[in-house]
């Protein structure tokens, strides 16, 4: 959960304080989970929904010292990587949006299949499907990464 959370924040130190509020709504909800479908693609669930969440906070956070006259970067809650080391995956993840991203690091980071992302997020396993091409297609078309598949 916290490498998941890595991913999609971008900051270290702020995926942790995720991670950790994750654990404890995991636990306070732990009578929720009916073993249908997998335990981390629940835990996952959790996961997503409270960075989903957080980001609206921050954005509407944002919109209130902005109503208020104050100056306030849009992301001040720092989403960027606070050193000058950014990996290979922490690059081509950054072209796609929260959603993208979070559904891409579900398939290949976590191994999840597209019926367990589908239950983690709550969208069916079509449009799972489509998000992760669209996500691979933005990727290449970004990178100007040729697909060895189709020429």
């Amino acid at each position: 959960m916290r490498n998941f959370l890595r991913k999609l924040a971008h900051d270290p130190a702020f995926a942790d304080d995720l991670a950790q509020e994750c654990f404890l709504r995991a636990w306070e909800k732990l009578s929720t989970y009916s073993g249908r479908g997998s335990f981390i693609g629940w835990l996952l669930k959790i996961a997503y929904t409270t960075f989903l969440q957080s980001k609206r906070k921050s954005k509407r956070y944002n919109e209130i010292l902005e109503e208020a006259g104050h100056v306030a970067d849009a992301e001040s809650r720092s989403y960027t990587q606070p050193t000058d080391e950014v990996t290979d995956l922490q690059k081509l993840l950054s072209v796609l949006d929260d959603e993208e991203r979070a559904i891409m690091v579900m398939s290949y980071a976590c191994g999840l299949s597209h019926r367990e992302i589908s239950e983690a997020t709550d969208h069916p396993v079509g449009t799972i499907k489509s998000i992760i091409f669209r996500g691979k297609e933005k990727i290449r078309t970004s990178f100007e990464i040729k697909d060895h598949q189709h020429g």
